[in-house]
């Protein structure tokens, strides 16, 4: 059974979970299940970690705060969760000490996964993945960096069960194995705090491929360099699906007009009209639907159920999210937005952007080519907010006139009062920060709701001053 064998792997080992949110939480909680009294050590940094509910376990103890990564050794398995970063340890870890759900759940139910991963996208491809398959075959199940921890899922899962699986660069870090169908969207500069250099987060996303064989697939994004240059330089054994908004493919997928195409061996077998679709907006999520078919396929669904349940998909929010027309002013919430590219394809889709929200937690990433495109972009108004706001707008005077109006500001109440007082009246303010939250908030969904109540209850205040 594939649950036992994460089971067999786990038992008789000294185990320290390494990190105790969702995912370390869901790890005692399996761990507990079958194991209940094996000693269990969690790790943790935040020394204020309320664990007053698990005081009844006497085989659970605590390390916590500064030192609680400092004797890792001592332990036979490091069951590490995502947020914690190795890269900074001043001691040695063999490789062979470290595991995580991600890598134990692959290993075990690898025949049923399709894993997605990229930079940006992910979220929008497996969901979209899923909406499909769970429509035609009633038994799939969404899982893993969207929110979902995958032990948390063992129990709904039979033999039929296709787990759609989204997969962080932190989740692929120390796995040792890939999932049978593996979606590589992209790749670009993120995460540069935890993985040290660019070179280091692509092998990390590589994981996802690097470890499958001649009965697996791999979907990818042919029109990406990076991603088409780490494959030229780790040759393996699977079945390769590309696809492509620039090229004719003989073999994938590739898109023209409105329309996308599905070849197999120099032959069209498929094509997907979607000009009258309104729910992904922007040619960007062309490639997400391409991927998104591929993967489809691969699982034999037919291509009338593959078109009918892509007209049914909804956005996910913060995603190119409209908020609503509000003193005749158009707003959007794409807090999802933590890297230049992201916004640029933000600015590409709505066209009739007039105020611009930048910045936030500054992780070293480059914005030069933002900067460039907003000098082509027809943009009267931009709030710069964060340390990474703050960067890009150092960087911009230096080159370039500022927009006619903007502002330096941390305050989100401020901004979007800025935005009220300046947008034309029929255009849009768009929250596209091109950097992460963690300046302000926990993380982007937070921001975004932020900024999305903000913008309603400002209402008031607009009406009774004199903007």
């Amino acid at each position: 059974m594939k649950k036992e064998s994460i089971t067999e792997f786990l038992h008789n080992n000294t185990i320290v979970i390494l990190g105790f949110g969702k995912e370390g939480i869901s790890s005692y909680r399996f761990i507990r299940k079958h194991f209940p009294d094996m000693p269990l050590v969690v790790a943790d940094r935040n020394r204020t970690l309320d664990i007053s509910k698990f005081s009844d376990d006497e085989y659970l103890s605590f390390i916590l705060g500064e030192d609680y990564d400092k004797n890792l050794n001592d332990f036979d398995l490091i069951l590490k969760t995502p947020g914690v970063n190795l890269n900074h340890l001043p001691y040695f870890i063999p490789p062979s000490k470290i595991s995580s759900q991600t890598d134990l759940f692959i290993k075990a139910y690898h025949d049923q996964i399709i894993g997605v991963t990229g930079t940006k996208g992910k979220s929008t491809t497996a969901s979209l993945i899923y909406h499909i398959l769970k429509n035609v075959t009633d038994n799939a199940i969404l899982s893993g960096n969207i929110g979902i921890p995958f032990f948390d899922i063992i129990d709904a899962i039979n033999e039929n069960t296709i787990v759609v699986a989204e997969l962080s660069a932190h989740q692929l870090e120390y796995t040792n194995h890939s999932p049978k169908v593996a979606v590589f969207l992209n790749l670009f500069q993120e995460h540069l705090d935890h993985f040290n250099s660019f070179s280091n987060y692509r092998l990390a996303k590589l994981n996802i491929t690097q470890f499958q064989d001649n009965k697996d697939y791999l979907i990818y994004n042919a029109d990406d360099e990076h991603i088409q240059a780490l494959l030229r330089s780790h040759r393996y054994e699977r079945n390769v699906l590309p696809y492509s908004r620039k090229n004719t493919l003989f073999n994938g997928a590739y898109s023209y007009e409105s329309k996308i195409v599905i070849a197999e061996q120099k032959e069209v077998v498929s094509e997907f009209e979607l000009s009258e679709f309104s729910n992904l907006p922007g040619r960007h999520n062309y490639y997400n639907i391409m991927a998104a078919i591929l993967a489809c396929k691969t699982k034999n669904i037919d291509d009338e159920s593959i078109l009918k349940y892509l007209k049914t998909f909804k956005g996910l929010p913060h995603r190119l999210e409209y908020i609503g027309t509000h003193n005749d002013i158009l707003f959007y919430n794409d807090s999802i937005s933590t890297i230049p590219e992201a916004a640029i394809a933000a600015l590409k889709t709505l066209r009739k952007v007039d105020t611009l929200i930048l910045g936030g937690f500054d992780r070293g990433i480059e914005y030069d080519s933002l900067i460039e495109y907003l000098q082509e972009y027809p943009l009267s108004n931009v709030a710069f907010t964060g340390p990474a706001g703050k960067r890009i707008f150092d960087e911009w005077k230096e080159k370039y006139p500022l927009p006619n109006h903007f502002i330096l500001e941390n305050d989100f109440h401020e901004i979007v009062l800025f935005a009220y007082k300046y947008t034309q009246k029929g255009k849009i303010c768009l929250l596209s920060p091109a950097a992460a939250s963690y300046d302000q908030f926990k993380n982007f969904t937070e921001r975004g709701d932020f900024y999305k109540s903000l913008v309603i209850n400002s209402i008031l205040k607009v009406n009774d001053s004199n903007l």
